[in-house]
């Protein structure tokens, strides 16, 4: 097998199957190996084509592991935009599972939202959550990975 030229590693705990599943096939298509990262408590017997990493289930485990690991021109799929926001000024191109292409430009705003979310939630006001995930999030998640694939492919 051939050296890849970055690496794609996906937030697994929280990544809908239906992204993962379009993460494996374009992929293939771009020849890259994907690197699931999940803790053990959200570990599957089941065999999913890709390499899989198991850590441990301690808080923010599986965003340390592709902290650590990650390098410029890799791809991470997350939502976490704390973890985010330590990838990008590293080179990383980050997307998140219903296709948001982090820019750096963009993370002040973006964590600043964050805390003001997390302090609302904290005072009592609860929020009606995230939208239902759709075909059109899948599809804008496919257009826009497979735009980074080939950027990446491309250098």
């Amino acid at each position: 097998m051939e050296k890849f030229k970055a690496d794609i590693y996906v937030d697994a705990d929280a990544c809908p199957v239906v992204i993962k599943e379009e993460i494996n096939k374009y992929s293939k298509m771009y020849r890259f190996e994907p690197i699931f990262v999940t803790s053990f408590a959200h570990a599957s017997n089941t065999d999913q084509p890709g390499r899989w990493i198991l850590v441990d289930a301690r808080p923010e485990e599986v965003d340390m592991y592709i902290h650590n690991h990650s390098k410029s021109n890799d791809i991470v799929v997350t939502q976490d935009h704390a973890l985010a926001s330590l990838l990008i000024p590293k080179g990383v191109y980050v997307i998140t599972p219903r296709g948001k292409h982090f820019q750096e430009n963009e993370m002040e705003r973006v964590l600043h939202e964050r805390y003001l979310s997390a302090k609302a939630r904290r005072s009592g006001k609860h929020s009606k959550g995230p939208a239902k995930f759709t075909k059109e999030d899948a599809e804008r998640f496919g257009s826009v990975f497979c735009e980074i694939l080939s950027n990446v492919e491309g250098k």
